[in-house]
């Protein structure tokens, strides 16, 4: 099989003067390497065609693929995620991990946790504020939580996330609005355990391989898995692989929140334990990080010996369900 990749490269855009938090969600020249060695591993023929830009111009050229193994993360606006998906769908192209609809909702994290919601996950309350004014609306009990309404990777997420009064909501609500030009989401904090969840397949196939609890160390910034941290996670954050009933609770929400939402090949989700003990959902990834040391969903896979080809290959065993015969 023919299989096409379409990423963004950090590297491309830190050269071009994007900061490396601004950059942070593309991927790096060791990720697309260990993906494409894993596809090669598999037997099939493999071709770079990188971003967006790229892949318009190689189907203008009139070049075609029997399946895209796609980790583009976009570049500008809410749907950037979803640019790629749209292409390929538009060329009847099929690809790896959800649709243009799903990459489209849960970038918006709002929107997602109101679906989320629908389907009986519980969620911490929320609002979003888009102009200043709006904090006079926000009629939460604190302490809050604020962040970027659609990044990733902790991005604009920081110790000061964590709200106590309405002075530092506005302190908080000003910056995020000037540096990150989205409204803000203001969530209840919730004080207790966190975990991630890799959920992988499609359908009724879907199965969760595994949960990592996020324990931050004292010398971490606390209150929350921020950026600073995951980017320093060897030295400021420890992982735990629980097997409690927390844990597998945890894995029945996710998977109840990936088939819920149609989400496809792989996720991965994040729970909070709120302060009297319950799980809630905050965001889900369904294009999650693959770098195969750094990333948490090669991390989790590994410490339940999953290898790296392994993970691959469930990936793409799921998409290929959607490609025709």
């Amino acid at each position: 099989m023919k299989i096409g990749m379409t990423y963004d490269l950090k590297d491309d855009y830190v050269a071009e003067g994007w900061s490396d938090e601004d950059a942070a969600e593309f991927d790096s020249v060791e990720t697309v390497e260990a993906i494409d060695a894993s596809l090669k591993k598999l037997g099939h023929k493999t071709d770079r065609i990188g971003h967006f830009k790229s892949l318009v111009n190689r189907l203008a050229r009139g070049d075609r693929w029997d399946l895209v193994f796609n980790i583009a993360e976009g570049i500008y606006g809410v749907g950037r995620e979803a640019q790629v998906p749209a292409i390929l769908d538009a060329y009847q192209i099929p690809y790896t991990f959800s649709d243009t609809v799903i990459m489209a909702l849960t970038l918006q994290k709002a929107l997602t946790k109101w679906v989320v919601q629908d389907l009986g996950v519980p969620t911490p309350d929320f609002v979003v504020v888009r102009k200043l004014l709006d904090i006079t609306q926000v009629n939460l009990a604190y302490p809050l939580f604020a962040k970027p309404v659609a990044e990733g990777t902790g991005k604009g997420v920081t110790s000061k996330s964590k709200i106590a009064d309405k002075k530092e909501l506005t302190t908080a609500c000003r910056e995020l609005l000037e540096r990150f030009k989205q409204p803000v989401l203001i969530e209840r904090y919730l004080p207790g355990r966190e975990f991630t969840v890799v959920v992988v397949g499609t359908g009724s196939n879907s199965q969760a391989l595994g949960v990592m609890e996020i324990i931050l160390k004292p010398v971490a910034e606390q209150n929350a898995y921020s950026y600073l941290n995951k980017e320093n996670y060897k030295e400021v954050v420890e992982y735990e692989f629980p097997e409690d009933e927390v844990a597998e609770a945890a894995k029945k929400l996710a998977v109840q929140v990936h088939v819920g939402l149609n989400c496809r090949d792989s996720s991965r989700s994040d729970f909070r334990m709120d302060e009297h003990g319950n799980l809630q959902f905050m965001e889900i990834n369904p294009i999650a990080g693959l770098h195969p040391v750094n990333s948490d969903m090669p991390i989790i896979c590994n410490h339940y010996g999953i290898d790296f080809d392994t993970l691959i290959k469930i990936i793409l065993d799921s998409a290929m369900e959607r490609v025709v015969k």
